[in-house]
């Protein structure tokens, strides 16, 4: 029994998975920090392009 709780103890202790995970999360976060700013920001870019669409002859 005792064996299991040291390795048990040794996996909590364990920090190497911890920063997989969070590179991970930050990759996660960033990428929705984009899809946002492009949805956000992608119908006024478009608009712009077409008012110049319609400004040539």
């Amino acid at each position: 029994m005792s064996k299991f709780v040291s390795a048990v103890q040794s996996f909590m202790a364990d920090e190497d998975g911890v920063t997989a995970l969070e590179y991970g999360m930050i990759a996660a976060l960033i990428a929705a920090v984009i899809v946002t700013v492009v949805g956000v920001l992608g119908g006024k870019v478009d608009g712009a392009f077409q008012k110049i669409a319609d400004a040539l002859p």
